[in-house]
């Protein structure tokens, strides 16, 4: 894990730091593994859409309900089975 990866002998960490484009403000203390530099990513909140239809639903709905049972987690095999009257669909 890196922050960033400076190779060769002219890639000093002065260029990044103030010219190449990487950043001068990288993970430390093992937050590489987990965390990038500094960015204007760094400074958005991503928002996921998830869209499905019915039939969309009704072809994952056994997937999602198999998961939830593994896990341990009932109401989210729940939540799936009551848009279909608690009948897992011909169609999973």
């Amino acid at each position: 894990n890196a922050g960033a990866i400076f190779v060769g002998a002219h890639a000093p960490v002065s260029l990044g730091d103030y010219l190449a484009g990487s950043n001068h403000v990288l993970p430390t203390g093992g937050c590489a593994c987990h965390s990038s530099g500094l960015s204007v990513q760094t400074f958005l909140r991503g928002i996921h859409v998830v869209d499905y239809s019915r039939e969309a639903l009704a072809r994952s709905a056994a997937h999602v309900c198999v998961l939830a049972d593994a896990e341990d987690l009932p109401a989210h095999g729940a939540a799936v089975r009551a848009r279909f009257g608690w009948e897992i669909p011909d169609e999973a």
